[in-house]
C-alpha cells in the first residue's frame, strides 16, 4: 500500500472542508491533502439551484443515512441525507444563508469557549462572504468569496405573504442576518447570476488550479492512523467499498471536515470515543472520550400546506410553462430554476415574553407531496410554510453498529423528546397557520390542505406533527466544543481533539448548541477561524463596537 505524506490532511471536502483547505493551501507554504468520499461536482443539477430536487435523494452525490425509530415521532425513521461530493451538504442543500442570533455564539463563549463570541466570531463570518443586495456593513462582508444575494423573482403571493406577517405585527426586517433576526422578508441565497454557490465552487477549485491542493475524490477515509496518541495521517479507500486501499500521512495535522455524522463515526472507528462502544465493537480504544457521538441535534420541521388560487411554482413547474422558465434561466432572467426551495422567512417568539425570536417560519409559493417535503411539487397550485423551533433541546447520538467503514452508524436525533421542544412546536404551528390565513393573503389562499381544517385541538395539532413532521438536515453537535470541565466535549476551543496530537475537527458537529439558524453560514465560519487557529494567526480582531 503506498504512502504520499502531507503537512495537512482534511478529511471531507463539504462546505467546512472546501474552504478550509483553501485557505491552508492559500500560502504555497504548505502542501495539503483533501480526500473526499464522493465524486467531483460535475452533475448539472448540482448547479442549477431547483436542482436540489434531483440531487438531495441521489446515491452518487449524498450519503442516505437513515435514523433509528424516534419514539418522539411515532416510531418513524428518517431520512437524514447529507451531502457527498465536491462541497458537501452546500452542494445540495436549499441555499438559504443564515448566521443566527448574536446570543447564540455569546452561549458558546459563555460555557468556556473562549474566542467564540458573537464579536470574536463576526470577521469571520465578514471575509468569507460577498453580500450583494441590502445590509450594513458593520455586520455583512463585501469583498468574500462566497456570494449571498437576495431574492430577485417577484410573485403576488409573497407580497401578500409579508403584508399579511406585517398586518400581524410582525415589521418587515430587509436582514435578518444584520442587527436584528426577528421579522419577516426575503431569505438570502448562496447564489449568484443564476448558479449554485457552494465553498467547493468559490473556493477549493481556485484553489486547486492554482496548484495547492491534492484533491482526491472516490476516497473515503476508514481510519485515522496513530503512533501512540498523536494523529499521523489517514487511511482510506479509493473506489468505494470495493476499492484499493491507500494512505496518506500528515507531517503537522489531520483535520476531520466530516460533517455532524461522519466526523465522529471516524474518530469512534480510530479508537477515540466511548470506550466501552469501542471494545464491544473489537476496536482498541486509543483515547476514550464520551462525548464522541453524543450531543447530537437536529431541527424538526412541520410544513403546513394550503391549495392556492391562481398561479404557484406547481404551474410554473409543468409543461409548457416550464420551457418558458428554463429559457429564462439560460438567458439569465429571474427564472424557478434560480430559486432556493424557501423564498421567505419569518422570525419569531412563540411567547410574548421572549426577547429574541424561537421560532423559524419558511415560506414559499408552491406544495410538495408526502406533507410538503421537497421533492415531487403536488399537481395542484399550492403554497407551504414550514415551522420548527430554532433552538432545540432534545440530545441524540450517532454511534458505530460495526467497524466496518461502509456500514452507516445508528443515528438517533431524539426528536421530540424534550418537553419544551414539543411547547414552542406547538406555538409555532397555531401562529403558522394564523400567516397563512390573513386578510392579506386570503385573495390567494383557497383551504387548507395540511394538516386539514379537522385538527383543531393541541393533542390533533401535535399528532400531525408526530406523524407528518421531518427533518430540516441541520445536525450537529456530535463532536462538541467545550472546556476540560466538560466531560461531554470532544474539541477544545482551538478544535483540537482532547487526548491527542495533531489531530482537530472543523465542521458542524463542534457546534455545543443550535444556532438560530441554518447551519451551512456558521460551518463556513467555523472553517474560516480554524484556518487561521491551524496556520498559527493571530484572531482577527474583535468587533468593539455595534
Amino acid at each position: 500500500m503506498s504512502t504520499d505524506s502531507f503537512d495537512y490532511v482534511v478529511v471531507g471536502a463539504g462546505s467546512a472542508g472546501s474552504l478550509l483547505a483553501a485557505r491552508l493551501g492559500a500560502s504555497g507554504r504548505h502542501t495539503v491533502c483533501v480526500l473526499e468520499a464522493g465524486p467531483p461536482d460535475r452533475s448539472p443539477f448540482i448547479h442549477i439551484p431547483a436542482g436540489y430536487i434531483k440531487t438531495l435523494y441521489n446515491p452518487a452525490y449524498t450519503w442516505q443515512f437513515m435514523t433509528e425509530p424516534v419514539p418522539g415521532a411515532d416510531g418513524r425513521r428518517f431520512a437524514t441525507t447529507q451531502g457527498r461530493t465536491l462541497g458537501g451538504s452546500g452542494a445540495i442543500n436549499g441555499l438559504v444563508y443564515n448566521r443566527g442570533q448574536a446570543t447564540d455564539f455569546d452561549c458558546w463563549a459563555q460555557i468556556g469557549n473562549r474566542g467564540w463570541g458573537y464579536a470574536n466570531i463576526l470577521p469571520y463570518f465578514q471575509r468569507t462572504e460577498r453580500r450583494i443586495g441590502a445590509g450594513d456593513d458593520r455586520y455583512r462582508g463585501r469583498s468574500g468569496g462566497f456570494t449571498v444575494s437576495s431574492l430577485d423573482w417577484p410573485h403576488p403571493v409573497c407580497d401578500a405573504f409579508i403584508a399579511g406577517a406585517a398586518g400581524m405585527g410582525i415589521p418587515v426586517n430587509l436582514d435578518y442576518n444584520g442587527a436584528t433576526q426577528a421579522g419577516v422578508g426575503t431569505f438570502q441565497r448562496a447564489i449568484y447570476r443564476g448558479r449554485r454557490v457552494s465553498t467547493a465552487h468559490a473556493f477549493l477549485h481556485p484553489a486547486n488550479a492554482e496548484g495547492g491542493l491534492d484533491v482526491r475524490t472516490d476516497a473515503q477515509a476508514t481510519t485515522i492512523t496513530f503512533d501512540g496518541k498523536r494523529a499521523t495521517g489517514v487511511l482510506y479507500r479509493q473506489g468505494g467499498a470495493n476499492g484499493v486501499d491507500r494512505a496518506v500521512t500528515a507531517r503537522r495535522e489531520v483535520i476531520v471536515c466530516g460533517g455532524a455524522i461522519n466526523s465522529p463515526a471516524l474518530l469512534q472507528r480510530s479508537g477515540i470515543g466511548p470506550a466501552a462502544l469501542l471494545s464491544g465493537l473489537g476496536i482498541g480504544p486509543i483515547y476514550n472520550l464520551p462525548g464522541v457521538g453524543e450531543n447530537l441535534r437536529d431541527h424538526y420541521a412541520v410544513r403546513m400546506v394550503a391549495r392556492a388560487k391562481g398561479l404557484t411554482i406547481n404551474n410554473y413547474a409543468r409543461p409548457p410553462r416550464l420551457w418558458a422558465e428554463i429559457a429564462k434561466w439560460v438567458l439569465g432572467r429571474p427564472s424557478i430554476l434560480a430559486l432556493s426551495p424557501s423564498l421567505l422567512h419569518v422570525f419569531w417568539s412563540s411567547h410574548p415574553a421572549l426577547d429574541s425570536p424561537d421560532l423559524q417560519f419558511a415560506f414559499t409559493p408552491a406544495s410538495y407531496k408526502a406533507g410538503g417535503i421537497a421533492g415531487m411539487l403536488d399537481s395542484f397550485p399550492g403554497m407551504t410554510c414550514g415551522v420548527w423551533q430554532q433552538r432545540p433541546e432534545s440530545l441524540g447520538y450517532v454511534r458505530l453498529r460495526s467497524a466496518d467503514p461502509f456500514e452507516h452508524p445508528e443515528i438517533q436525533p431524539n426528536y421530540l423528546a424534550h418537553e419544551n421542544d414539543r411547547r414552542v412546536l406547538l406555538a409555532g404551528i397555531k401562529l403558522a397557520r394564523r400567516l397563512m390565513t390573513t386578510p392579506e393573503l386570503a385573495p390567494f389562499y383557497d383551504h387548507e390542505e395540511l394538516p386539514g381544517e379537522e385538527a383543531q385541538t393541541d393533542e390533533e395539532l401535535m399528532h400531525w406533527a408526530r406523524q407528518q413532521g421531518s427533518t430540516v438536515f441541520h445536525l450537529i453537535g456530535a463532536c462538541r466544543m467545550g472546556p476540560a470541565t466538560d466531560p461531554t466535549a470532544v474539541v477544545d476551543d482551538q478544535l483540537r481533539v482532547r487526548g491527542v496530537e495533531g489531530l482537530r475537527v472543523a465542521d458542524s458537529s463542534i457546534m455545543p448548541s443550535m444556532p438560530s439558524a441554518n447551519t451551512n453560514a456558521s460551518t463556513l465560519m467555523i472553517a474560516e477561524k480554524a484556518a487561521d487557529m491551524i496556520l498559527g494567526h493571530a484572531p482577527l480582531p474583535a468587533v468593539t463596537s455595534l
